[in-house]
């Protein structure tokens, strides 16, 4: 119970009116005062950031037939957000018995597009997944995999988005992975720069989670729409057992430090988000820290709330990660 109560809270929460009986009724009403003052402030101060919320926060709902991936913006309007991350995957059943034929696309596009108008919300970008390994040592399954992104692409240019998310699987030799990531991030990239779209890679499993070598990948590409999606969480580079995510991490790279070098790089942010405690903080990462670190980057764009835990229901996952931003916000120098 004590988890649901935390989500109820303002992002005031934790500020609270502390009157002792030998003060007189005058001076409780003027601590009353005082505080609603400060909740007043601390309600109507914009974080440096905009919410935007990842499709992959409501994937049980709409794999379970709880939730029509395109009441996608009708929900996330409701919760508060004011752009829209979608998530390839989730239209799979519909464009897989399609073949991703070109009608199949343009009625996804057409679909997302009316939905994010009718609502007044911002297609932010797509993240794309099962295309294809852009970091394969085979040159050829290579090429495949960036041209298998490029309806993806299209996609993202015909809403309005500035970016598709790509995940950087193939070799797990550093020596091999660097140089493949490079020409299979090139090749996408520059078909995605005649359609003003960005190419970022998320940390995301693997040697993209080794933040320092994506660092590199992104530097030796040197494109301007090829950037990077720093996650909060998304730090494993080797698991116990890589088919069972349970197993837990063998191999991890430091979070915080992982995102700091990512930064540079970045285009959009993911605030990755699994349990919470008593007091509504992430039991693993501390926001504080994290959105310092995005904020003294000089970031000002979306971060998406990404919840991933299994402790609360979706829609309270996803209220408690932004509750727990702006609270953090708040704190920020």
């Amino acid at each position: 119970m004590k988890r649901r109560n935390f989500v109820k809270n303002t992002t005031t929460a934790g500020i609270g009116l502390s009157v002792l009986g030998i003060y007189g009724c005058k001076e409780a009403k003027k601590d009353e005062s005082k505080e609603n003052e400060m909740e007043s402030v601390m309600e109507t101060a914009a974080p440096f950031f905009k919410l935007s919320l990842a499709q992959w926060s409501v994937h049980r709902m709409i794999r379970n037939g709880e939730l029509d991936p395109y009441s996608f913006a009708a929900k996330a309007k409701e919760w508060g957000f004011s752009g829209l991350e979608y998530v390839s995957q989730l239209y799979n059943k519909e464009l897989e018995a399609a073949n991703y034929s070109a009608e199949a696309m343009a009625a996804f596009v057409e679909k997302s597009n009316a939905e994010a108008e009718k609502h007044g919300l911002t297609n932010v970008l797509i993240m794309i997944d099962g295309q294809g390994d852009l970091a394969t040592s085979d040159a050829a399954t290579r090429k495949s995999a960036a041209e298998n992104h490029f309806k993806w692409v299209d996609a993202a240019s015909a809403m309005g988005c500035h970016s598709i998310r790509v995940n950087l699987a193939g070799s797990s030799v550093p020596e091999e992975w660097v140089p493949n990531s490079v020409d299979g991030l090139t090749q996408l990239a520059t078909y995605a720069r005649e359609k003003n779209i960005n190419v970022l890679v998320e940390n995301h499993g693997g040697l993209s989670s080794n933040a320092a070598m994506l660092a590199e990948v992104m530097t030796k590409v040197g494109m301007d729409n090829c950037g990077t999606l720093p996650d909060f969480g998304n730090f494993c580079i080797r698991r116990n057992d890589p088919a069972d995510y349970r197993a837990g991490c063998a191999e991890m790279y430091d979070i915080y430090k992982g995102v700091t070098e990512l930064m540079p790089f970045a285009k959009a942010v993911s605030a990755k988000s699994h349990n919470f405690d008593a007091n509504g903080n992430e039991t693993e990462i501390d926001y504080v820290k994290m959105l310092q670190i995005v904020k003294d980057a000089g970031y000002t764009g979306f971060v998406g709330v990404e919840y991933e835990g299994d402790e609360l229901g979706e829609v309270e996952g996803i209220m408690a990660t932004k509750t727990l931003m702006l609270n953090a916000a708040a704190k920020l120098t």
